[in-house]
């Protein structure tokens, strides 16, 4: 009977708000109207003694989404990279989600260590500390090796955590259902496969291993990237509960008056994260999925370290291209290509008119140029943008998700460093720079050895499909003979078109 549990679930969340006074001040910050505030309210008031208490030292919004659970902290981490959506004063509060939420206890950690390594903590560490950061999912102690002094960074998950946060899907895939079930409009949004994504993305954090693999493979696609690092993974010391990697000395950098203190320049660094994102996304197509400030620091070189690998975000070559081209086309003023592409890559129904699109995307591209980030409301973008999708029809992307919340946290890290920066100057180099290789000749060449590398597997095969094709052709059913034929030409025609694809590319390289 997931139903009731998960009405009452949700009837908790609301009341859990009210109580610990978070409802008005998550209203205020999405600017809620007096209509849809009093009908909140007023379903919520008379249940807030099943909220939850939370720890009273906290302030109000964290206090509520850390009682609530790992789900809801999250969602919480998202808004703390969003001072210009939810206002500083509540980014901050934020804040805390990040890395400092109460910890479990020592003998705990030390019991997850024991029963995930096979060793006592004494025999692996000379040192253990107390915990230096807990996050939703897991908290991490600065160690030292027993064998060679090498101090690294041990993350343990939380005990119990799969099942709460199978409780809070749980919820929401009912929300998700309910909605649809309400709002038929709303189904374009997708909002079932939404949290299926989001189930899978966080799935992948509740596996150690996973992100031992991640930050492995990260570290090799960003080995030549100046001004950034990875800590390397000791292997023989991570799990599917535990990881243990370098330990980084670094300030944090949501921390401006320590880097100002140290002299680092906030400005290279708001440059930095946003370049660095859009190579991971564009170059290599595998990027950190969650680089809020908890997980970034900056070394005593001036060079950003990232942490936490559990969400890490991959798209294929196509979506890169057409993300890249979209992207340029905006930087650009190119609103007729950007509306294309859209269309060529069947985000907009065909039936759609491309002009009005791309004027629908003009009123959303021009009023962000030739301001600095901290003159655009983007609450206000945000809202115009849905209201864009909306009324040509488009449908969520899933695929996209990750890829779409990861820039959002991006840019919030770069405004909170430097809050007048402009993002598409800054972005142009790195997109213009794929463009050249992904986009044109160059990359014409690329595909086309692809398929002769792709031909050249299978052409030992090719003889005996043609060889079974003939047969087939020559002696089909009766019935099914025109068909056949029509086969037979259609593989005469593909012949001729790999044919001349690999003339072509053996010519171009």
């Amino acid at each position: 009977m997931r139903g009731p549990h998960n009405i009452i679930r949700l009837i908790r969340t609301g009341a859990t708000l009210e109580r610990t006074g978070a409802m008005n001040i998550i209203l205020d910050a999405f600017e809620v109207g007096p209509v849809l505030r009093v009908l909140f309210r007023g379903l919520v008031w008379p249940f807030q003694w099943l909220g939850y208490k939370g720890d009273v030292t906290m302030p109000p919004a964290p206090r509520a989404l850390t009682a609530l659970g790992p789900a809801y902290i999250k969602f919480g981490q998202v808004l703390s990279t969003r001072p210009d959506v939810v206002g500083d004063e509540l980014a901050v509060q934020m804040r805390v989600l990040q890395d400092k939420l109460p910890p479990f206890s020592m003998k705990e950690a030390e019991a997850e260590i024991e029963a995930e390594l096979g060793q006592p903590v004494a025999e692996l560490f000379s040192s253990f500390s107390e915990p230096v950061a807990a996050a939703s999912l897991a908290q991490v102690h600065k160690a030292h090796l027993a064998d060679t002094g090498e101090a690294v960074a041990v993350k343990i998950l939380r005990p119990g955590i799969e099942k709460a946060f199978r409780k809070d899907i749980d919820a929401f895939y009912f929300a998700a259902r309910t909605i649809e079930l309400l709002s038929p409009s709303s189904r374009r949004l997708r909002p079932m496969d939404v949290i299926t994504h989001f189930e899978g993305v966080v799935t992948g954090e509740l596996d150690l291993r996973l992100e031992s693999s991640a930050a492995s493979e990260f570290a090799a696609n960003t080995e030549n990237d100046a001004g950034f690092d990875v800590p390397k993974v000791r292997w023989h010391l991570s799990g599917r509960r535990v990881m243990t990697l370098d330990w980084v000395e670094g300030l944090s950098i949501g921390d401006n008056a320590a880097l100002d203190a140290a002299g680092h320049d906030r400005r290279a660094l708001a440059s930095r994260v946003l370049q660095l994102f859009l190579n991971q996304a564009l170059r290599d197509g595998f990027f950190h999925g969650d680089m809020h400030q908890g997980n970034l620091k900056v070394n005593a070189d001036g060079d950003i370290v990232a942490y936490d690998f559990g969400i890490m975000g991959r798209i294929d070559e196509y979506t890169r291209r057409v993300y890249a081209e979209i992207l340029f086309g905006f930087i650009r003023k190119d609103y007729n290509r950007v509306a294309e592409v859209h269309f060529e890559a069947g985000y907009v129904p065909a039936h759609m008119d491309v002009d009005e699109f791309a004027r629908a995307l003009r009123a959303v591209g021009e009023p962000i140029f030739g301001m600095d980030a901290s003159r655009i409301s983007m609450a206000r973008l945000l809202s115009y943008l849905f209201e864009v999708t909306e009324r040509f029809g488009m449908e969520t992307r899933t695929e996209l998700i990750l890829l779409q919340r990861t820039m959002v946290v991006v840019e919030g890290v770069a405004r909170s460093l430097d809050p007048h920066m402009n993002l598409w100057h800054d972005a142009r180099p790195v997109v213009e720079n794929y463009i050249k290789d992904s986009i044109g000749p160059k990359a014409l060449a690329t595909d086309l050895a692809k398929t002769v590398r792709i031909l050249a597997r299978f052409g030992p095969l090719l003889p005996k499909m043609a060889e079974n094709a003939l047969i087939q052709t020559n002696n089909p059913p009766a019935e099914a003979r025109p068909n056949n034929r029509a086969a037979w030409i259609g593989w005469v025609g593909i012949g001729g078109a790999l044919g001349a694809a690999l003339m072509f590319a053996i010519q171009s390289l």
